[in-house]
């Protein structure tokens, strides 16, 4: 949820009219699908994903690597200039520079996606084009196709919905949207999908996830293209292909983003790098450690699109009415204290075995906690965006939060095995979750000097919608 949310206050102020037009847009429903669009992938070369080699027997550390394969969305700054500046091959012509991304990124991930449901990840060989490979090892390109590709279209998502917006009020509630609709992808690939699972098996469970990219295609149908990227791509910038062009894509928006928050950015960068740490650690052993408790994957999955969900909701509209109400630093600092506290319960629950009572409440802590943080991050990053270079800046901003921690979980399952030396596999786990809960403690420290030194807005941030131009 955009810093912008913190005026959201400004429509009761003006009257619900002003609420009930801007909900009555139809940028509003596009945002809503796109965000779901947004937010499927990422379970299926991720958490999810750990569930599914867990019970085909794949070691706990062979698990943890392959997690690297989200490295693309950290890193997916690198070729952000590129999706900036230049228009998606064909479909760019016929959608315009943000659509056609769109479109081309969604239809790689559910083509991979298929391709993930018909390998599997099963140790043994596979045949094509007369070579001999390994299937685990094609698995995990797949893996990366899907994790490339979607995180292509986040960058495009991302930047249609600031560049969209009319006004600050706009794009709260086009963050906020965003955020229901991812939420929701979330639901299903972290939750449903489970259930689909237990029922018709897990390959066409990943089809059905598949085809349901094409919901983000209908959203792309529908959406129109942003005025502002229309601009950005006539005069303001030089071509690409010329030693300024290459310049002002590769360099300008982080000259642009040191310039605006001066001495300030790099406490910034560090405080966002370090956000989401504790959670990205723990993702990976998150689905094995339920297999390895006991508890079967539909539990998991009917209490994750039950209880979960309810959490999840409650929790991200808590994050926008601190937001509204306090203001985005000080609804980053709860967030900064919410997130890491709420690994404790999965600690709780390793000395609890599979008591249903304890895991339902553990999950609703802990969809709570991930919710409000999520939200709390996303608004306080999109206020540090310059119109300028918007998919840029958010992708390097997305990137700084996510990359520490999408390193480091890949060690997740090495940590597990080492602590079980000596101890219960359910101790080792115990002691793993309380050390990812104490790996949030830098963040918190970080947000606090952010919020106590500049109570009133991000340090730094422009007066005019948060944003420059």
């Amino acid at each position: 949820m955009s810093s912008d949310v913190a005026v959201a206050a400004k429509p009761a102020r003006k009257g619900w009219q002003l609420v009930l037009a801007n909900l009555s847009q139809p940028k509003v429903l596009v945002m809503l699908l796109l965000g779901f669009s947004s937010g499927i992938p990422i379970y299926l070369v991720g958490n999810t994903l750990g569930f599914w080699m867990r019970e085909n027997g794949i070691e706990l550390s062979t698990i943890g690597f392959l997690s690297w394969v989200g490295l693309a969305y950290s890193l997916k700054f690198l070729w952000a200039p590129l999706v900036d500046k230049l228009d998606a091959p064909v479909l760019g012509r016929w959608l315009g520079r943000r659509r056609g991304w769109m479109l081309l990124a969604q239809l790689v991930v559910a083509a991979a996606l298929t391709g993930m449901a018909l390998v599997q990840p099963q140790q043994g060989q596979l045949v094509l084009a007369g070579f001999v490979l390994d299937q685990l090892v094609v698995f995990g390109v797949l893996a990366l196709v899907v994790a490339f590709a979607s995180a292509t279209q986040d960058i495009v998502i991302d930047a249609w919905r600031i560049e969209i917006a009319d006004s600050n009020e706009q794009q709260g509630l086009l963050t906020s949207t965003a955020a229901l609709g991812y939420r929701g992808a979330l639901l299903v690939t972290d939750a449903l999908i489970l259930i689909f699972a237990a029922h018709v098996g897990w390959s066409m469970s990943y089809e059905l996830m598949a085809a349901l990219m094409g919901v983000g295609v209908v959203a792309v149908m529908v959406a129109r293209e942003p005025a502002a990227s229309a601009l950005a791509a006539a005069t303001p910038h030089p071509a690409l292909f010329t030693p300024k062009g290459l310049f002002d894509a590769l360099i300008g928006p982080f000259v642009v983003f040191f310039r605006d928050h001066g001495s300030w950015a790099l406490l910034m960068l560090l405080a966002i790098s370090l956000y989401r740490l504790p959670d990205f650690v723990l993702g990976p052993m998150a689905n094995p450690f339920y297999a390895d408790l006991g508890i079967d994957k539909e539990t998991v999955g009917v209490v994750r699109g039950s209880f979960g969900m309810v959490a999840t909701i409650v929790g991200i509209a808590a994050a926008g009415l601190s937001a509204v109400r306090f203001g985005i630093l000080p609804t980053l600092l709860a967030g900064a204290v919410l997130g890491p506290a709420s690994n404790l319960a999965f600690a709780y629950l390793a000395h609890h075995g599979a008591d249903a009572g304890v895991f339902t409440a553990a999950m609703a802590v802990d969809n709570f906690c991930s919710g409000f943080a999520g939200v709390a991050l996303i608004g306080y990053m999109s206020s540090l965006t310059n119109v300028g270079y918007t998919a840029t800046q958010y992708a390097l901003l997305s990137s700084f939060y996510a990359l520490p921690g999408k390193v480091l979980k890949g060690l997740s399952g090495v940590a597990v095995e080492h602590l079980e030396v000596g101890r219960s596999l359910l101790d080792a786990y115990s002691l793993f979750f309380v050390g990812t809960a104490l790996i949030g403690v830098p963040a918190l420290l970080l947000c606090l000097i952010l919020a106590v030194r500049r109570p009133g807005a991000a340090p730094g941030a422009p007066a005019a919608n948060g944003l420059t131009g």
